[in-house]
């Protein structure tokens, strides 16, 4: 890993630690024995999947689209970007066992939030950063979040993540659901998937199931 990647993940690591420790009453408190859901794109749906897939208190990650004007897209139609969607994963949790800022946390430390409509070699606004929240609750914190990575400076250029309202969500392919477990020999798997898997464990061992 360069030397100014490494200065980057150690410093959004140790932020977020603070501002988790320091969020207010409101934000930790859940609905215990209640799911709640989150809905994220951080580029390519499998890496994002893999990733959250691990963590505790998460109880289901799947892949899709959503934030378009497509009804029932297909993987072939929103790969042309002319729907509008972004690949995404909807993620249901245990609000007791891990909150919205953990999961916060957890996406903007594990994709580079500063490439707008891209990450990696993925190009496109179907890979967007950003966050589609479900309530109010999620919105503040999102915004909340990120203003305090940009004014932290941790990287050199801004935050583009969007954060837009959450409409609809599509469920992708069945080929396209844990991908990574399913298919760990693949090439992008090799190559993208696992080392970025191999980098998270190593970073949030306290969230890991």
């Amino acid at each position: 890993m360069p030397p100014d990647m490494r200065k980057s993940t150690i410093a959004i690591f140790a932020f977020l630690l603070i501002t988790l420790n320091t969020m207010s009453q409101t934000e930790q408190e859940g609905a215990v024995g209640k799911s709640e859901i989150a809905t994220f794109g951080g580029g390519c749906f499998w890496c994002v999947e893999a990733i959250f897939e691990r963590l505790k208190g998460v109880e289901t990650v799947e892949s899709g689209y959503s934030g378009g004007h497509v009804k029932n897209p297909t993987y072939s139609q929103v790969t042309t970007g002319e729907t509008g969607h972004a690949e995404v994963v909807r993620i249901t949790f245990d609000p007791s066992q891990i909150n919205y800022r953990d999961l916060l946390k957890v996406f903007f430390e594990t994709h580079d939030p500063t490439t707008l409509n891209r990450q990696g070699a993925d190009v496109g606004t179907q890979y967007r950063s950003t966050v589609f929240y479900h309530n109010e609750d999620q919105r503040r914190i999102a915004e909340s979040v990120i203003r305090e990575l940009d004014s932290a400076g941790i990287w050199n250029d801004p935050i583009v993540t969007t954060v837009e309202p959450f409409q609809a969500f599509y469920s992708a392919e069945g080929y396209h659901q844990e991908y990574f477990e399913n298919n760990p020999n693949q090439g992008y798997c090799r190559v993208v998937i696992q080392p970025k898997v191999e980098k998270f464990e190593k970073v949030f061992q306290e969230l890991l199931k």
